[in-house]
């Protein structure tokens, strides 16, 4: 089994990029995806980690695996893009890029550049609510994150200022809460070219989540394909049967790849788990062999 969306501590997960493999290899999986909110500073380190593990099933038996022995470990480059269409907060996944193009890292320091400035303000608001909080010390609580408002909700409840990360977001920093900001986002065109420019796969993420009407997500499906969007996003944790059989059937229309994962972000979403996301979620390999498929077909 594979996992397609795995989130890692250098964004808003709690395990780092070699922990992650670590769960991997102890799961039984054959390959995950991680896809850092964007970001991709993660992306050597559990590469390195899996290279390591692979390299130790060729000398000794692996303790803790479902057979003590493991099998081969890939982990996928990928990233995923937060984007805005229509005042919806889309996200896009990029499979298999070229994470170390020099311009392509120095399109995502903007992005970082524009997190520093919206966090700069969320935190000088909060503040002047009489929160003990700034941006350095956000970045001393969470080192080498790219810091998200899932940060702030672990911030205000570790410090005693809310019950939960739940009140902290309905309180404070949810979407309509007093002290959001908003961010300067890229659409999702943009996202998708951008992935297109390092020869990755773009897919578009967890779809049910937007809560868009059919026809509106229909339309924004439409507007990506045109883009080149190469994929979907049709399993996933939370999906009912019937959400995704309507995913499932927006893929087969517009001719796009079907993708799956769990969105595993460790401590942060309790109860859901790397691989099978709260229990029921079954990524099988086909999917990640039509990618590859798809890839090279892309690149002959």
């Amino acid at each position: 089994m594979i996992d397609l969306h795995v989130h890692s501590n250098k964004s808003d997960g709690s395990l780092s990029p070699t922990e992650l493999v670590e769960m991997a290899v102890q799961k039984g999986l054959s390959a995950f995806a991680l896809t850092d909110h964007d970001t991709v500073d993660g992306l050597d380190e559990a590469i390195e980690a899996a290279a390591r593990y692979n390299t130790s099933l060729k000398t000794e038996p692996l303790s803790g695996s479902p057979d003590g022995k493991g099998i081969p470990l890939e982990v996928i480059p990928g990233i995923e893009f937060s984007t805005e269409y229509k005042g919806k907060d889309i996200h896009i996944l990029g499979f298999f890029i070229e994470y170390n193009s020099p311009v392509f890292k120095k399109k995502l320091q903007s992005f970082v550049d524009s997190r520093i400035l919206r966090n700069e303000k969320m935190c000088k608001s909060l503040a002047a609510e009489g929160i003990d909080i700034t941006y350095e010390k956000l970045l001393e609580a969470f080192p080498c994150a790219v810091i998200t408002r899932s940060h702030y909700a672990r911030y205000l409840h570790e410090h005693g200022y809310v019950s939960s990360p739940r009140e902290a977001f309905d309180r404070y920093i949810g979407d309509h809460a007093k002290h959001y900001i908003p961010r300067e986002k890229i659409t999702p065109q943009q996202a998708v070219a951008l992935i297109k420019e390092v020869h990755g796969l773009a897919v578009l993420a967890h779809p049910v989540l937007y809560r868009m009407s059919d026809s509106a997500l229909e339309e924004l499906v439409a507007l990506l394909k045109e883009a080149g969007l190469d994929g979907i996003e049709a399993i996933y944790s939370t999906y009912t049967t019937g959400e995704e059989r309507q995913i499932r059937a927006l893929a087969q229309k517009y001719d796009l790849l079907i993708t799956g994962g769990s969105d595993f972000h460790g401590a942060v979403k309790p109860g859901l788990e790397m691989g099978n996301g709260y229990g029921k979620l079954a990524i099988p390999e086909e999917i990640l062999s039509q990618l590859k498929i798809s890839l090279k077909e892309a690149d002959s």
